[in-house]
């Protein structure tokens, strides 16, 4: 069950949208408490600055070290030393301290270190206050009680002009706590925020893919049913689902055609053996009862349209089935002139070889056709004309018959069609001789189409990419 869970794209996506969520506020909320933190620590050496400049400010006043009044060790301890490390003055409470370089928290003695005597006349005035040289981290005791300080290191010149070092620190405790707060009201919200991206993405996608799942259901019903009539239901929107929709209803349309041509064509193909089958019985079991009312010739021709008949049928399945052509050059002035020998009547004009790539059977089977039925409908002459026409070969086989109606120019393409009702199966054939060709035209890629001829009857157009064309290995649609 839990393999099935994972495998839905409803789940697929909302694990992934909640990961690169999860990554998405995991790196903000680095960046806030990095960002939180660096300001703190900002905040902090500004507080410590202000310290040691306001603290070197009363020793350059001339204040003695003794009577400096500090400010108060547990907030801001402060360490003031020579050159040499002694240690001049501290924080009251101030028992520890690191960081500083100076361990030591016990003041010594400063003969004359901002002393006050009184000879005045002797006053060399008021020192000077150095630039902050130095910020570092490092802790301090306090009464007692330790914490980590920022401290900032600031020389400064007293009036004997003695140079000496004021260490200030400013705590980070309450920092330390602002960004522990911080990563903890992260750490709290960020499964919430979580939880609420995984609902609100499981909630669209299932929203969104209700109209897969509808058209699941109508396809697997359509299956079991086997109702091609069918079709799946269309969202009134224009995004993808709408789209897959829209093309699958339209596959089945094509595949309800298909399928229903292929039970016409079984049907007719059914009804066209079934006459010949049943005359070449018949001959032959009148034959068996009484030898000398055996037709030879009657029994000789319904085999062989018999056997035309299997072939035609046959190449229109290899046809159907997509077999693959034959990629060799085909002259076409030489295969007319060649099919048309034998054939009282019918004349090929061709200036020059014209070649197409192909096969040169299924070519030659497209003219016997156009040509037998032309003959059938000619009154005295068919002609054959084989030319170029820009990156194509044309050829046209007119006649001097009656022509094909207008209405009927597409129908006559269509398997099994014969327009002459009347007339017999011997001379008519079956229907597939102009079906054939037509099938034939376009896995070429190329067209089979029909119009009026010049002298009244019909020409039809057979248009082939050349040899040469680079179209000549890219079949085209019908209507090309």
């Amino acid at each position: 069950m839990s393999g099935r869970w994972f495998s839905s794209v409803r789940a697929r996506a909302t694990l992934g949208a909640t990961a690169v969520v999860a990554v998405a506020l995991v790196a903000a909320g680095i960046a806030v408490l990095l960002s939180l933190r660096g300001n703190l620590t900002s905040q902090a050496e500004g507080e410590a600055d202000g310290v040691a400049r306001e603290v070197a400010g009363r020793i350059a006043a001339g204040t003695p070290y003794p009577a400096l009044d500090l400010p108060d060790g547990d907030e801001n301890p402060v360490q003031v030393v020579d050159r040499d490390g002694r240690v001049l003055a501290v924080s009251e409470g101030l028992t520890a301290i690191s960081g500083t370089g100076v361990p030591d928290v016990t003041p010594e003695a400063s003969p004359g270190a901002g002393r006050d005597d009184d000879d005045d006349a002797d006053d060399p005035g008021t020192g000077e206050i150095g630039d902050v040289t130095w910020h570092g981290q490092g802790s301090a005791t306090v009464d007692g009680e330790s914490d980590d300080y920022r401290f900032t290191q600031v020389e400064v010149t007293d009036r004997r002009d003695e140079t000496v070092l004021v260490f200030a620190g400013a705590s980070l405790g309450a920092r330390r706590d602002a960004v522990g707060t911080a990563a903890t009201a992260m750490l709290v919200g960020l499964p919430l925020l979580l939880a609420v991206v995984a609902a609100v993405t499981w909630l669209v996608t299932r929203r969104a893919l209700r109209p897969v799942e509808s058209i699941r259901r109508e396809m697997a019903e359509i299956t079991a049913s086997q109702d091609l009539s069918r079709r799946v239901p269309e969202p009134a929107t224009h995004d993808e689902v709408a789209r897959l929709a829209r093309t699958t209803n339209e596959t089945l349309t094509a595949l309800e055609s298909s399928v229903e041509r292929q039970r016409r064509f079984v049907a007719d193909a059914s009804h066209e053996l079934r006459s010949p089958i049943a005359s070449l019985r018949t001959q032959l079991e009148v034959g068996a009862a009484h030898p000398e009312l055996l037709d030879v010739p009657g029994a000789v021709e319904d085999t062989v349209r018999l056997q035309h008949l299997a072939a035609d049928l046959l190449l229109l399945a290899r046809l159907d089935a997509g077999e693959r052509l034959a990629g060799a050059p085909v002259d076409l002035a030489a295969l007319a002139t060649e099919e048309a020998a034998g054939r009282p009547g019918v004349t090929v004009e061709a200036a020059e070889p014209v070649e197409v790539t192909g096969s040169r059977g299924q070519l030659g089977r497209v003219l016997a056709n156009l040509l037998d039925n032309a003959r059938r409908h000619a009154r005295a002459e068919v002609t054959v004309t084989v030319r170029r026409s820009g990156d194509r070969a044309v050829l046209d086989v007119a006649d001097d018959g009656q022509g094909v109606p207008e209405a009927d120019r597409e129908r006559i393409f269509e398997r099994f069609v014969r327009l002459d009702d009347a007339r017999g199966r011997d001379e008519g054939g079956a229907g597939l001789g102009l079906a054939i060709a037509r099938d034939v035209a376009v896995r070429h890629g190329g067209r089979l189409t029909v119009r009026e001829a010049p002298t009244g009857g019909a020409l039809f157009e057979l248009r082939l990419p050349l040899a040469e064309s680079p179209l000549a290995e890219k079949p085209l649609d019908d209507g090309a």
